[in-house]
């Protein structure tokens, strides 16, 4: 089930540090089941792609542009998602984008041309571009700082147990039904979720939200921060190694791996659940360290810049010449990367502190400029050469990159001074 690593979660908190209010803990498993379905959503075309494409005669290059289709107004409406929920009330906010995907999703099922598949993928990323935003401003304003890597970490599992269970259900359900059924079921019968969160959301000035103070560091100020460029370009480099496993790996396990849509299912489905575990385990890790006196800067920059560095073992795994020893490989460098997954997010919050929506929105719609290239590159690739192999370089390549910056270009993570409205700024 969706929730039960939150419930895990709640039970272990209830004997460290006590459990959240009642209302805390509600909210906390309606945006995780949430966060479950947005990866669902988003990741549900690149697991239909083996029956789609010769269903509807298209190619890997005009496949890879498809896939990115959604990351064009994703990356590109994020600065504007990260002003609105900053501005407006967030949990209604989020419920209108969640509305709008899901009915995107639903339509997928209907398309019946390359054309009409880009239009609703468009309109998908629009949708789901407040989520991030959204998932942020909540963390940091409503939740406490020493439980941020946790709560990060949860997260960041339903960004990973949504393409886990959506390539192994989703796989199943596209070889015995076809990929359309896959689409309008889960799309209709996930917009259940809207009716208990527009129930328990907290609303602005209500609960344990209490008012949001207007004004704030400006993106203006944000742009001046070296962390910022810093954090958005690391994050770029990650998630194009990310969305190139999340949108091209079920084809590559069935055309180059020559795996069947059932097996390949299940073995897709793997690495993704291996990213949630290792994820909420070192957001716990994080957190525990860093209560017992461990200084933020180390930790969360030690645990991110190793999980990077062993991501890169996605290039042996696209040179071992046995299958098997291949998936091994791809599982372990996933693991690997759910040791950066966990952290990321907190040293974004921990430096933005009340800039944390726009800054989100800012580093979100930067680093999902990967989710646009990844797709579309490895697509020409592939029809260029046959063969995925200078694809696993370019991603590989990304993730040392990514190493450099958070190890090397990110110094401390600490919260960043803002200049206060009304003094002079030097």
């Amino acid at each position: 089930m969706p929730g039960s690593w939150l419930l895990a979660y709640n039970s272990t908190l209830a004997k460290t540090r006590g459990t959240l209010e009642k209302a805390q803990s509600r909210v906390l498993l309606l945006l995780l089941i949430s966060v479950w379905i947005n990866y669902v959503d988003r990741g549900n075309l690149s697991i239909a792609a083996p029956a789609l494409m010769p269903e509807l005669g298209i190619e890997p290059g005009r496949m890879g542009l498809l896939l990115a289709g959604f990351f064009i107004t994703y990356s590109s409406c994020q600065v504007a998602a990260g002003w609105v929920v900053d501005r407006f009330d967030v949990s209604r906010v989020y419920a209108y984008g969640f509305l709008l995907w899901s009915a995107a999703t639903v339509a997928a099922g209907f398309a019946t041309s390359f054309w009409a598949l880009f239009a609703l993928r468009l309109v998908l990323g629009a949708g789901q571009s407040v989520a991030y935003p959204a998932y942020s401003k909540i963390l940091t304003e409503y939740f406490p700082a020493h439980r941020r890597g946790f709560l990060n970490s949860l997260v960041d599992a339903g960004t990973k147990a949504g393409p886990a269970i959506g390539t192994l259900l989703g796989g199943l359900i596209i070889a015995r039904f076809g990929w359309r059924s896959f689409f309008i079921s889960f799309g209709l019968v996930t917009m259940i979720w809207l009716w208990p969160w527009l129930q328990a959301a907290p609303k602005r000035g209500g609960g344990f939200m209490g008012d949001t103070p207007a004004g704030g560091p400006t993106m203006r100020d944000i742009l001046r921060r070296p962390e910022a460029i810093a954090t958005c370009f690391g994050l770029f480099c990650f998630n194009y190694a990310y969305y190139f496993l999340l949108t091209w790996l079920p084809s590559y396990l069935v055309k180059e791996r020559h795996f069947s849509m059932e097996r390949m299912s299940v073995m897709g489905s793997i690495p993704f659940w291996g990213i949630a575990i290792v994820s909420v385990f070192f957001g716990w890790l994080s957190d525990r360290l860093i209560m017992s006196g461990g200084s933020p800067t180390r930790v969360r920059k030690r645990i991110a810049v190793i999980g990077l560095l062993g991501g890169m073992l996605l290039l042996p795994a696209a040179i071992a010449p046995d299958a098997n020893v291949s998936m091994g490989l791809l599982i372990a460098a996933c693991l690997a990367c759910g040791m950066y997954t966990s952290n990321a997010w907190a040293i974004s919050q921990t430096l933005a502190g009340p800039a944390a929506g726009k800054w989100t929105g800012l580093q979100n719609g930067f680093g999902n400029l990967g989710g646009v290239a990844a797709p579309i590159l490895t697509g020409w690739i592939v029809q260029k050469t046959g063969f995925f192999y200078l694809a696993f370089v370019a991603a590989t390549v990304c993730l040392a990159i990514a190493a450099f910056v958070y190890g090397v270009v990110i110094r401390k993570v600490e919260p960043i001074e803002w200049p206060q409205p009304g003094l002079p700024q030097v």
